[in-house]
C-alpha cells in the first residue's frame, strides 16, 4: 500500500455525506435543550488552551442521560483534515425539568495536523457542542451550537509549545 491518506476510507474524511450511524446516534426518552456557548478566550495564542462551557437542560418529563460532544472544525489547514473531530464527551443524568453548566477544557494538542510531524497552526476554529454530530438529522433534534474562535502566532512543531 502506497496511498495512505484517508480521503474516501473513513466517514470523517467522507466530505459532505453523513454516516449511516454517527457517534452518538440513538434516542432517548426525554428531550434536551443546549444553550450559552462559551468559548475562553474568542482568540488564543497558538500554545494556549480553550475553555468551553455549554449550559444543558432536560426539557422532557422523565429524568435523562445525554452524551454532550465537543467537535472541532478546522477553517482552513496547509494538509488535509477530517470535517469535524471530536475533542471531548461527557455523559451527563439531568433531572427532568432541570439543567446543568459543563465546562471542557480544549487543548493545543487536539488543534495539531500532521505534515510530516505534528504541527500548531494559527487560523479560524469552529468548535459544536451538543447530543451529536454537526449536521446530523438521524435522530430526534438537539439543537447542536456552534461558536468560532481565532488562534494566532506563527505556525510551529507541536513539540516547541
Amino acid at each position: 500500500m502506497e496511498n495512505y491518506t484517508m480521503e474516501g476510507r473513513t466517514y470523517r474524511y467522507y466530505g459532505q455525506e453523513a454516516p449511516l450511524y454517527p457517534f452518538g446516534y440513538g434516542l432517548s426518552y426525554t428531550t434536551f435543550r443546549y444553550r450559552d456557548l462559551v468559548l475562553s478566550p474568542p482568540a488564543l495564542p497558538l500554545c494556549a488552551n480553550l475553555s468551553v462551557s455549554v449550559v444543558l437542560a432536560n426539557t422532557g418529563q422523565r429524568d435523562g442521560e445525554e452524551v454532550v460532544q465537543l467537535y472541532l472544525r478546522w477553517e482552513q489547514s496547509s494538509v488535509p483534515v477530517p470535517r469535524w473531530q471530536l475533542v471531548a464527551f461527557r455523559r451527563v443524568a439531568v433531572p427532568a425539568g432541570r439543567e446543568t453548566k459543563l465546562s471542557f477544557q480544549v487543548v493545543a494538542e487536539q488543534r495539531a495536523v500532521w505534515a510530516q510531524d505534528w504541527r500548531l497552526e494559527p487560523g479560524t476554529f469552529t468548535l459544536f457542542a451538543g447530543g451529536q454530530q454537526p449536521g446530523q438529522q438521524l435522530r430526534a433534534p438537539s439543537a447542536v451550537l456552534s461558536a468560532r474562535f481565532r488562534v494566532t502566532g506563527a505556525a510551529r512543531p507541536l513539540r516547541a509549545c
